[in-house]
């Protein structure tokens, strides 16, 4: 049987640079061999693309803090091809084709839709949200105001935007929201540029800190609570993980906790909850992703309370796939193994592109169609 050629699209421009890397060499190195040649396809932080050798495409590849790209010259650009993609090199007449891209991009570039569209243009299957989930996804401003649309629980915040900074004074937004407060940029993940605010001090700084990261950003109430998170996956017909806990050892789940500091966080695999209270976890995972518009993949994560409140954090699109990852440690305690997991998230891209192939694209009137062809 011949291998299905996949693309792994890693690096990019975001301030996640290094975290995509650790995450796309933990997926190559899962990926099924018998089954898939893998194309490894790295971006450098200056928006390149390059095609990889597989023996030396990373340098100090175990060490989180100086992981890098390794260097290359063999730089590629897309080309649109009938139901595959092509990657023309621009040093050579050569071409390197792939069936179906397995984004593993963090943050701005790569989670956000951008590369969704291009990929989209290209007419090349991908795994993972569409181009509308994506762009949702990434907004964290956007998605609360969609998830208390549709009732679901989410903390109180106040949006502001660059020219708007000084809109409200730190005594207002204590009123509002009350202390401490996190101020996190809109679109941004792994914690990056995120403060959390306990002290008028700290406020002027942290404003500062986020607008590097955006133009918008959120200053958002403190929950307490256990901070749950829960894997989704699937198309129409989406299926929730076990949940489990992270138990942060820092101020907050910070970047350094989740990538730099081995002891940063225990995680909880599954998480010790009731019956009802996993379940509950699992169904809301489930609507948030579809009222989010989501596809292929997502990692929901929540706070939850003594009470029982569940309230809804944030959603991720492309969850991290480093090995402390929670997005695969749950499929694997929930009974799918990592090699496995890879397997059905590229099946869901191939069929989602399957169906989408089937969609007109030109005007023809209902009376010139054949109503057979109509039905699937």
């Amino acid at each position: 049987m011949k291998k299905l050629r996949v693309g792994i699209l890693f690096g990019g421009k975001s301030c996640e640079h290094e975290v995509s890397l650790l995450s796309a060499k933990n997926v190559i190195d899962a990926l099924d061999k018998t089954k898939y040649e893998p194309i490894l396809i790295g971006i450098d932080k200056t928006g390149a693309w390059h095609i990889k050798n597989p023996l030396e495409y990373l340098m100090h590849a175990h060490d989180p803090k100086q992981i890098s790209l390794h260097g290359s010259s063999n730089n590629i650009a897309i080309a649109t091809k009938e139901g595959a993609g092509s990657f023309l090199h621009t040093t050579s007449p050569s071409s390197t084709s792939v069936d179906v891209i397995f984004p593993v991009l963090h943050g701005s570039y790569g989670e956000d839709g951008t590369i969704q569209g291009l990929l989209k243009i290209a007419n090349i299957p991908f795994v993972g949200a569409d181009v509308l989930g994506s762009a949702i996804g990434m907004d964290k401003d956007v998605v609360k105001r969609l998830l208390k649309e549709s009732g679901i629980d989410t903390a109180n915040c106040i949006t502001l935007r660059k020219f708007e900074k000084d809109l409200f004074s730190y005594e207002e937004i204590v009123q509002k929201i009350g202390l401490p407060f996190f101020v996190k940029p809109a679109n941004a993940g792994s914690s990056v540029g995120v403060s959390k605010v306990k002290k008028e001090e700290d406020f002027t700084s942290a404003i500062t800190q986020a607008f590097l990261y955006d133009k918008k950003i959120l200053l958002e109430e403190y929950i307490e609570g256990r901070e749950i998170e829960c894997s989704v996956l699937g198309n129409d017909h989406p299926i929730a993980s076990l949940p489990g806990e992270i138990i942060p050892h820092h101020e907050f789940y910070s970047y350094e906790a989740k990538y730099l500091d081995d002891l940063g966080a225990t995680l909880e695999v599954p998480a010790k909850l009731d019956p009802s209270t996993s379940k509950n976890v699992q169904e809301t995972a489930v609507k948030v992703f579809q009222v989010l518009c989501c596809e292929g993949m997502a990692r929901v994560d929540f706070f939850l309370q003594k009470s029982g409140r569940l309230v809804v954090n944030e959603i991720n699109t492309i969850p991290g796939f480093t090995k402390i990852s929670m997005y695969p440690k749950l499929w694997q305690v929930s009974g799918l193994s990592y090699s496995d997991l890879l397997d059905q998230l590229i099946h869901l891209a191939l069929d989602r592109h399957h169906q989408e192939l089937k969609i007109q694209t030109e005007y023809q009137s209902i009376t010139t169609l054949n109503p057979e062809s109509l039905i699937t």
